[in-house]
C-alpha cells in the first residue's frame, strides 16, 4: 500500500536549518516511508499511540503513521541529543 508523506511544519523547519549535504542524506528515506512506514529500521516510540522513528545517521526521523488514511506525518528531524524526543 502506497502511504502519501507531509512533512509538519515543524519538519520542514528543521529540515531548513540543515545543510545541503544533510538535505541530501535525508531525502531519499524521508521518501521511503511512503512504500514502507515500518520498515526493519524503524521503531515504535514507547507511550506513543502512533509514533515511529528512523534512524539515518546521527538523525533521527520522528513520524506518525495513519494507517485509515494511508498517510505518514513527518513531526521532527533532528540530529540526536538529549532533547531529541521531548515534546513530541
Amino acid at each position: 500500500m502506497q502511504y502519501r508523506v507531509e512533512l509538519a511544519p515543524s519538519a520542514q523547519r528543521d529540515i531548513r536549518r540543515l545543510s545541503e549535504d544533510a538535505r541530501r542524506l535525508l531525502e531519499r528515506p524521508i521518501l521511503a516511508l511512503g512504500q514502507n512506514p515500518r520498515s526493519v529500521s524503524a521503531r515504535k516510540l514507547r507511550g506513543q499511540e502512533r509514533a515511529w522513528r528512523l534512524r539515518v545517521g546521527p538523525f533521527r526521523i520522528i513520524y506518525d503513521i495513519y494507517d485509515d488514511r494511508s498517510l505518514v506525518v513527518v513531526l521532527k528531524v533532528v540530529r540526536r541529543g538529549e532533547s531529541t524526543y521531548r515534546r513530541i
